[in-house]
């Protein structure tokens, strides 16, 4: 069994997937790169398409609704296709702000217009090219075979299901269930994903007979579990990982203003400030006193008090 880290917006920036990869995943995802984006040569965005030493493989997610967004943003990612070992096309997402302009998850409900973007990126890439998606818009409304039909013509090398439907966004249960029944029509690889957060979902995910399994929201706290579900010893204890993590930031930014010296690049302060809200705070969840240091780091805008705060709690 392999282990993906799922792309996530926000939060599947380098120094996490470098962390996730140090942590046992054996594939990890870009955040969403958005194709309209690319084809409107939006500088910021190229950040998300940036790797860092240590990392491992990566794949890069994009997320479109029209062919010709989609085939300049894989253009763009073959400029840079040695970074990656994979092209996916996000078709899950059911983020408002994604589905509104027809992509992501709103995709689901149009089985052709799946069938052309990714013909389209197909076209456009020498990368193996995967679809990600769910079971369909709502349980009365399964369009995963459908789907899976579409990707196989377009040519994909495999699609990674979400064992929900749009209607349920990140909760409620899993469909293992039509999940088995996915896998045993598919004609390309699956990889499973929802909800993977110890041994026993693992174990039901894997009873489907995916292929691999993707975790998303369980890394976030814990970017060892991958090591974990392996059966292996975690290598990150907290105070590592917060620490760890808090230097590749920093030398991620380092490499953004080498390599962007005309984007604007938040100062050291703040970025680091910016990431501790979206990453290491997470690292904190359920020990002790973990409340009274987030209203504390709340208050904090620079790297030295982020740092002596957080040395301070763990000695």
């Amino acid at each position: 069994m392999r282990f993906f880290l799922a792309p996530l917006a926000d939060f599947t920036d380098a120094p996490f997937r470098r962390m996730c990869f140090e942590g046992g995943a054996d594939l990890t995802y870009t955040e969403m790169v958005s194709a309209a984006a690319l084809a409107h040569g939006n500088s910021p965005t190229r950040h998300l398409m940036e790797t860092m030493a240590g990392e491992g493989p990566v794949a890069c997610q994009i997320f479109g609704a029209t062919e010709s967004d989609v085939a300049i943003a894989a253009q763009e990612v073959e400029k840079v296709k040695d970074r990656f070992v994979e092209l996916n096309l996000n078709a899950g997402c059911p983020m408002t702000r994604i589905t509104r302009s027809g992509a992501g998850a709103k995709l689901i409900e149009d089985p052709e217009k799946v069938f052309r973007l990714l013909k389209a990126i197909r076209e456009n890439t020498s990368l193996p090219v995967t679809l990600k998606t769910r079971l369909g818009p709502h349980p009365g409304d399964v369009k995963i075979f459908d789907l899976l039909n579409a990707a196989e013509k377009a040519g994909a090398k495999g699609v990674a299901v979400h064992a929900r439907f749009t209607s349920q966004m990140h909760g409620g249960p899993l469909d293992l269930e039509l999940l088995s029944e996915v896998v045993a029509r598919s004609p390309l690889p699956v990889t499973g994903n929802g909800s993977v957060r110890t041994s026993k979902d693992l174990d039901a995910m894997a009873a489907t007979g995916v292929k691999s399994v993707m975790i998303g929201r369980g890394a976030l706290s814990d970017p060892g579990i991958f090591a974990v579900l392996k059966g292996r010893e975690n290598p990150w204890s907290r105070f590592d990982a917060v620490r760890s993590h808090l230097k590749y930031i920093l030398e991620f930014r380092e490499y953004l203003l080498k390599k962007f010296p005309g984007d604007h690049i938040r100062s050291a302060d703040a970025f680091a400030s910016v990431k501790m809200h979206t990453h290491l705070f997470r690292y904190f969840n359920a020990l002790p006193g973990a409340a009274k240091l987030r209203a504390k780091l709340n208050t904090i805008r620079t790297l030295r008090e982020i740092e002596t705060t957080i040395a301070e709690f763990f000695k």
